[in-house]
């Protein structure tokens, strides 16, 4: 018997709709990186892209456990000497509410193309409207 190899070109790509309001970012996040991976399915390869789309909304409406808002720092470099950049959580959220949600997930998603062009389907909005209607979503409950 032959090891079944899915094929990119012949997987066939849901959409799903996820409401992130009062939703713990870690657990969300682990879930909707399984979804973007494709490890729900039982064709899952790992070296294709097997996943699904998903939508996010309601973003800045996620929460975190414990004193995260406080104590979580994000770290960027702009490339300079010395330019190294630091924002907590809670003026991430006041700034850019959806790459609290986006930072989580691409930790989780492989380090290397596959991942980028993973995380490309993941679309997440801070408030209820999205442009994804003609795609007809399917709710997902977490």
């Amino acid at each position: 018997m032959k090891t079944f190899v899915a094929k990119e070109r012949e997987i066939r790509r849901k959409w799903y709709l996820i409401d992130a309001d009062g939703k713990v970012v870690g657990r969300l996040a682990t879930e909707i990186a399984v979804r973007l991976r494709g490890k729900h399915k039982p064709i899952f390869t790992p070296h294709a892209d097997t996943g699904d789309f998903i939508v996010v909304i309601n973003a800045d409406k996620v929460v975190f456990t414990g004193r995260k808002w406080d104590n979580k720092i994000y770290y960027r470099h702009t490339g300079y000497i010395g330019a190294l950049k630091e924002i907590t959580a809670e003026k991430l959220r006041e700034k850019r509410a959806e790459d609290i949600l986006r930072y989580a997930v691409k930790g989780m998603l492989p380090k290397n193309s596959l991942g980028r062009r993973q995380l490309k389907k993941l679309k997440i909005y801070t408030g209820s409207d999205h442009p994804h209607e003609a795609q007809q979503l399917e709710k997902l409950e977490i």
